[in-house]
């Protein structure tokens, strides 16, 4: 938990401008209570700071910051450590974990699009067989994990697999006996929106884990539906 008030130092304040204003912050930061938000903005632009300079930073108290960094310790997105700092108490200095420096904007897919944009200029043919050395990578992994078992206990598998990738994926069983994979998140939707392989890759992926089932894309993001999901049914 983070130090309370009593434990906590009043360390000497640091020249830290004052946080005015939170810049591009993205959706996460700004779903944030105000003050959660100016501080990891703060630890963000600054670093490693004590509760005193945070304070300075984003015009709060040192008390008011330690309320804050109880619930922000708890979500994991702000850390610290003690340093020692002559006679007395020790001095705390917090910094933002990898989940709180995520909650700032990566502009990864913008880039991936505008690299594979030149590569589809120069070289279509290329573009096609990068998708396809993924897919087959992709492929190999899974099967490591899926070989041996029953379409049911594949389908959870993969379902799993897709989990891990980031597609915040589910998967049912049907009362026909068919089984409904499901993505609730697209972990490559602004490349897919441009791409087209990428969707193509993903319904043959599944499709090639499950050879004696018939899979249908039943629902698309890039249609505009809510998920994407995929319809299993054991082949005769």
């Amino acid at each position: 938990m983070t130090p309370s008030d009593r434990s906590a130092p009043e360390a000497t304040a640091r020249d830290v401008p004052t946080l005015k204003t939170v810049g591009q912050a993205s959706a996460a930061v700004r779903s944030l209570p105000d003050g959660r938000r100016r501080i990891v903005s703060a630890l963000k632009r600054q670093g490693e700071l004590d509760a005193e300079a945070i304070a300075r930073a984003v015009t709060m108290t040192p008390s008011g910051v330690r309320q804050h960094m109880a619930a922000l310790t708890r979500d994991d997105l702000v850390t610290f450590r003690t340093e020692a700092a002559g006679p007395g108490r020790p001095r705390y200095l917090y910094r933002l974990t990898d989940a709180g420096d995520a909650l700032f904007p990566r502009r990864y897919a913008d880039l991936t699009n505008e690299l594979l944009g030149y590569l589809a200029d120069e070289d279509p043919e290329m573009l096609r067989r990068i998708f396809e050395r993924r897919a087959e990578r992709r492929l190999a992994d899974a099967r490591v994990r899926t070989d041996g078992l029953g379409l049911e206990e594949r389908v959870a598998e993969i379902a799993r697999i897709l989990d891990d990738d980031g597609y915040l994926a589910d998967w049912l069983r049907q009362d026909d006996g068919s089984y409904l994979v499901r993505e609730h998140n697209c972990a490559v939707l602004n490349v897919a929106l441009r791409f087209g392989h990428a969707c193509g890759t993903e319904l043959q992926f599944l499709r090639a884990l499950l050879p004696d089932a018939t899979v249908e894309r039943v629902a698309h993001r890039v249609a505009g539906q809510h998920a994407c999901a995929y319809l299993i049914t054991r082949k005769p």
